[in-house]
């Protein structure tokens, strides 16, 4: 299922932001422990490549529809949240906006603060439409 590819990709994606070394490892560890499928284990690599692809024009997307508000300002799990719902809005277009939106919302929820999925519900809607 692809909330355990996002769930894995989260996780990736948070770390990466304090440490990118044995990042390999790190990631094999992950997709293990999540226990992907391979079509899920290709989506969430997929998901993970686009970030670091894609890194600084995300966060300046981020930050743009945070009028300006500096990213490193933003909690650290937020801001990986909207990284990878950015990533899939811009470069996967057979995934529907307000999915990407949704599963964002879902992970805010389950991984950060109280007021995070409305956060980044508020961001990702100034995205879009932009």
């Amino acid at each position: 299922m692809r909330n355990a590819a996002r769930e894995a990709a989260l996780n990736i994606i948070f770390a990466q932001q304090f440490n990118t070394d044995c990042l390999d490892q790190l990631k094999k560890k992950i997709y293990k422990q999540f226990a992907l499928e391979e079509d899920d284990l290709l989506f969430a690599a997929d998901l993970v490549a686009t970030v670091e692809e894609h890194y600084d024009e995300l966060i300046t997307g981020i930050e743009d529809a945070c009028h300006h508000y500096r990213a490193d300002r933003i909690n650290p799990t937020d801001k990986s949240i909207l990284l990878i719902a950015m990533a899939e809005i811009r470069y996967f277009d057979d995934i529907p906006n307000v999915v990407s939106v949704s599963e964002a919302a879902g992970l805010a929820r389950k991984y950060s603060t109280d007021t995070s999925a409305d956060f980044v519900n508020g961001v990702l809607a100034g995205v879009i439409n932009k």
